[in-house]
């Protein structure tokens, strides 16, 4: 039996909320241990002395001081998992800190996350399972070509997307938008085989992600089942020729959001989620819907338009979508309402998320949205950087799968 990956919790107040034994639960569900790092009395003291960050809790206080026992290497683990309540300030700082000290100062994969009491085992699943993944197939995640022939296949919230792989070049893709589950799996299969002149039985090795990833892997018995998070930056750099240094990847999904950093094609800390669908694809078509274009239009139409002329409630999809009527009510041009809607995704991801992570280029914008240069140029103004948007980079879960599935290939 492989024995379970250890992951060190550093974390204020999940206990008094309820949420410790949901922690637990996602960690035991991908096989993870949660442990709190020993420390003593004097090593706090020490330790909270020379990080030089000034904190009243003594929970916070004791983070630090596990934080530095791992990456002095006075305690073994295999990843990190921080965790503070979402109400508190200053553990947010401390939380933030720590996880940008874990990350530049070891190899520890490290994941934060801002709980509250209704955060459940479920909630945490993949974020578990990406530290996991990470901690169990280094040598897997470093791949950097593909090989045989292999099928990538990506159950999305919104879509379902599938890939056909050959010595390295995709020869066949498939898109549609997601309602059941295995028909829009079945049908997007079909197409990319079709398109790549493929036949099912040649295929030699599956790969499936995406939030119908179990159910799809099963059904098609795919040899790898692996959650978006590793998939997605592993395609991303491998498809914008970035295997190698740093890298930041951003998916703005139909339901949430995910940024990563990226170092040597191995994510290192991560974050996905969201307040409000305001933040996410979802809020885009609804805007497009609302002006009369295609989701595909609203990009050109947005690059028209001047964003700051048009007032916007960011944090609640039924309040920004008032916004926009509004503007439009008043006279507000479809161009600047299309570019509104852009930079407010924009402005929320890089709120929500973005402060989670380390920013560093190459920026690497992946997935669907990837693809509406509106949001694109809104990500860049506010980064300050120029995004990449890779080739295929709405297929991205399933090169990923495509590629990572190649590893399973049997040599004859």
């Amino acid at each position: 039996m492989t024995p379970p990956v250890r992951i060190a919790q550093l974390s204020c107040g999940p206990d008094y909320s309820g949420v410790q034994q949901e922690i637990n639960e996602a960690a035991a569900a991908v096989n993870g241990e949660i442990f709190f790092p020993d420390v003593a009395l004097k090593d706090i003291t020490r330790d909270f002395a020379s990080f030089g960050l000034d904190v009243r809790s003594p929970d916070l206080k004791l983070a630090i001081s596990r934080a530095k026992a791992l990456v002095d290497g006075r305690v073994d683990a295999d990843a990190v998992f921080i965790a503070t309540c979402f109400r508190c300030a200053e553990a947010a700082i401390v939380r933030n800190e720590l996880r940008r000290y874990i990350h530049e100062h070891s190899k520890l994969p490290v994941v934060s996350y801002s709980f509250t009491e209704r955060t459940t085992a479920g909630t945490l699943l993949t974020r578990m399972e990406a530290l996991t993944t990470i901690a169990r197939r280094r040598a897997l995640l470093a791949r950097e070509t593909q090989q045989g022939i292999t099928l990538g296949l990506d159950s999305g919230s919104a879509t379902t997307k599938a890939v056909v792989m050959k010595d390295n070049r995709i020869i066949g893709t498939g898109w549609q938008p997601t309602t059941e589950v295995m028909k829009s799996a079945d049908e997007v299969i079909t197409h990319a085989l079709k398109e790549a002149g493929i036949k099912r039985e040649e295929i030699q090795a599956v790969g499936t992600t995406g939030y119908g990833r179990f159910l799809v892997g099963k059904t098609i018995h795919a040899d790898l089942i692996q959650e978006e998070l590793t998939v997605n930056s592993k395609g991303a750099v491998y498809l914008a020729d970035r295997q190698h240094g740093p890298a930041t990847v951003i998916d703005i999904g139909g339901m949430d959001n995910k940024a990563i950093s990226v170092m040597d094609g191995i994510p290192g800390t991560f974050t996905m989620g969201g307040i409000c669908a305001v933040a996410s694809g979802r809020f885009l078509e609804m805007t497009a819907k609302r002006l009369g274009v295609e989701i595909t239009e609203l990009g050109p139409l947005a690059m028209k338009g001047i964003g700051r002329r048009v007032p916007m409630n960011s944090y609640c999809i039924v309040f920004g979508t008032q916004s926009l009527v509004n503007a439009l009510a008043t006279g507000s041009t479809r161009e600047d309402v299309a570019a509104a809607a852009c930079h407010s995704v924009a402005e929320q991801v890089f709120e929500q998320q973005l402060q989670e992570v380390d920013i560093k280029e190459p920026v690497i914008m992946v997935g669907g949205t990837s693809l509406i240069e509106g949001l694109v140029f809104a990500m860049g103004e506010l980064l300050k950087v120029k995004i990449v948007v890779p080739p295929y980079s709405q297929y991205i879960g399933a090169v990923g799968s495509a590629l990572l599935a190649s590893g399973f290939i049997k040599d004859d």
